[in-house]
This record gives C-alpha cells, structure tokens and sequence, in this order.
C-alpha cells in the first residue's frame, strides 16, 4: 500500500485519499483498512472519516491541529505526510472480522413495483429475478444518500440495470432496489430512483441502538426470500 493512491485536498476542514477509480472489492479493502487503522489511531482534531468505494475522506478541525502540531507546513501538507507516513510504514492489511448478515425480502409484486418490468427487461420470469438476487453475496462498500443506506455489490449480470429515468417522489422505507450493478435498501421512505424489486421488514437504520445502522462497510450480505404473510408478521413485531 505504498504506491497507488492519491491524496487531495477536499476543501480546507477535509482531505481525500483515493485508491484508484475502479470500483472492485481489493480497491475498497484497501480503503476500508486505512479507515480502520485511522478510527484506532486517530491524530488530534481528527472529526470524520467517511470511506466510500474507492476513497476515505478525513474531516478534522483545523484549530486543533495547528494547537497540537506546531509545525511551519500547511495543516493540507502536514496530514499529506501523516497519511504517507502511515501508507509507507503501516501494515494495513487487518481488518475486523468480516460480518456476514442475511436480510429477509418480500418480493410479492405489491412491495416490488419494478420486478415486473425488470424481468422482461431481461427475458427471465419474477421467480428467476428472485433466485438470482437470493443466491449472491454482497458486499456493503460504503453507506451514503441516506443515513445507513448501504451500496452494495456485485448484482448478476442479468440484473444489472440502469437507475429510472424520472424518481418515484416517494419510495417506503425497507425497499430493495437494484441500480446498475448495485443493490440496496432505502432506509427512510425517500425519493428515489432505483428499481424496487422488494422490501424488508426490518429497520436497517434505528437511532435508538448504540450501532443506529444495520450495515457497515465491510459486511457480506445475504438475502432470503419471505411471504407476504410473514412480511406482515414481521412488520408487526
């Protein structure tokens, strides 16, 4: 990890390390290691770090960092070092343990307003759609959009499928859609543009828990498939 990254500035409280512009689970590991390794060590003034799929931004407080480390370098040119420093001597190649999580879906065409259109996008029946979604691992790369809205990837190649051209002014909260090669649940009910092809009974973004949402960057996902009955069930309980 000490070759291959590019460090900006993103304005003057932030900057951005950015691991290459692919979108793959080895780029994204090496985001998440860094976001790891800066949330055990963090440095004076250190605010925020959101990892996304190919970069980590570190948010700090510019006052602090000048009070704690007196220096004659820009605070920009003094984290650039302090990143450096930890990208060249570092070893970061740990990371937590991997958490697999499985998420029941509904995908009775009453919660699933696209899959219809979906299938005979692709010349396949609801049921394939269904088994094709259920039978892959996901994995959450970064939250975004909303709060705990996880991006997830990779979807079968026979679902992959462009966003919608005009978003629905509303999308319930729990739905499960599909935008390009990405699959995800909207936490809240929202606007949105993704193509829903179910929804899940259980919340993925709670503020009353001590971890308020669901998935983190990093979880393998899983989804099996629930009856309308149990959807209902499960929503009342």
């Amino acid at each position: 990890m000490s070759s291959g990254f590019t460090i900006y500035p993103l304005g003057d409280h932030a900057i951005t390390i950015e691991f290459g512009d692919e979108i793959n689970h080895t780029t994204n590991q090496k985001v998440l290691s860094l976001f790891h390794y800066l949330q055990s060590n963090p440095f004076q003034g250190q605010l925020d770090l959101i990892p996304a799929y190919t970069t980590l931004t570190v948010v700090y407080d510019v006052s602090q960092l000048k009070r704690h480390y007196p220096t004659t370098q820009t605070v920009f040119d003094w984290l650039e070092q302090h990143v450096l420093y930890i990208l060249q001597t570092q070893q970061l190649k740990f990371l937590p343990t991997t958490r697999s999580v499985s998420i029941p879906v509904c995908y009775h065409q009453t919660l699933a307003p696209d899959i219809h259109w979906l299938a005979h996008q692709h010349k396949i029946t609801e049921d394939q759609v269904i088994s094709l979604h259920t039978g892959t691992t996901y994995h959450v790369y970064m939250l975004g959009f909303l709060p705990g809205f996880p991006y997830m990837a990779t979807v079968p190649e026979q679902l992959v499928t462009p966003r919608k051209n005009n978003p629905r002014k509303l999308v319930p909260a729990g739905s499960v859609g599909i935008a390009g090669n990405q699959t995800g649940i909207y936490p809240f009910a929202s606007p949105g543009g993704w193509q829903l092809i179910g929804q899940t009974p259980i919340k993925i973004f709670d503020v009353r828990k001590k971890e308020a949402a669901l998935l983190q960057p990093g979880d393998e996902v899983t989804f099996y498939s629930i009856s309308l009955e149990e959807f209902n069930h499960q929503q009342q309980t």
